[in-house]
């Protein structure tokens, strides 16, 4: 399945995302510029139509060719983000937002990671995520998590449903397919879906090398002389 990581150090931000979509997915590498649009405008996502924003910012996406959102991807101001899909007790719609519609909406709207997490929250309460999400099951849906940075900082946000909640990044983290945040965690998760998504495998390890990234190597020893 899916990982994210991002390692916050005192002058950086490391960011790092892998993926494990439908292998007969492509997708598209794709650079769009910044963007005005007239008031009024509209925007068609992958399965729902929403307002247009006055002004997007440019965007560097990583996108399955099939969807207008992003599985990850960075804007001109020095955000990042990458999603991952997450199981809940939650009800799953049959149409909305996808996490990766969320996910590219937010990049062309927000100038700061914070404010990414806010442009996600808000278009959650306002249009909620739903809809197929598979290339070859169509029917195949989830909720969503995300790693969200910029040049200064990192949050985790996690959703379930319209319900989300965040929590800044102290040091490393890891995220992977299924919900981490202490409270939210136990009321929204559904242990068994996560647990086949083989999440409480693989996060504690990256989790760890994440963290193990942090502590300094050791210094070589001085070698003898006469």
């Amino acid at each position: 399945m899916c990982d994210t990581i991002a390692i916050v150090q005192a002058d950086r931000v490391l960011f790092a995302k892998n993926s494990d979509r439908d292998p007969n997915e492509a997708q598209f590498l794709e650079w769009h510029s910044r963007q005005d649009y007239p008031v009024g405008s509209s925007l068609r996502c992958t399965w729902i139509e929403i307002p247009q924003a006055r002004r997007t910012h440019a965007v560097l996406l990583s996108r399955p060719f099939w969807m207008w959102g992003a599985e990850m991807g960075a804007n001109e101001h020095g955000v990042v983000i990458g999603n991952e899909a997450v199981f809940t007790r939650e009800p799953y719609a049959e149409t909305g937002l996808t996490g990766m519609d969320l996910l590219r909406l937010a990049l062309e709207r927000a100038e700061s990671a914070a404010e990414a997490c806010d442009v996600i929250a808000l278009l959650l309460a306002e249009r909620g995520q739903g809809g197929g999400c598979g290339l070859e099951n169509k029917r195949f849906t989830y909720h969503n998590s995300f790693l969200v940075a910029d040049p200064k900082e990192a949050y985790v946000l996690e959703t379930a449903g319209r319900h989300w909640a965040k929590e800044k990044v102290r040091s490393a983290r890891s995220i992977s397919n299924g919900l981490t945040i202490p409270g939210f965690k136990e009321q929204h998760s559904d242990v068994i879906k996560t647990n086949l998504s083989g999440c409480n495998l693989r996060r504690p390890r990256t989790q760890a090398l994440a963290e193990q990234s942090q502590t300094p190597a050791n210094p070589a020893r001085p070698r003898g002389g006469s």
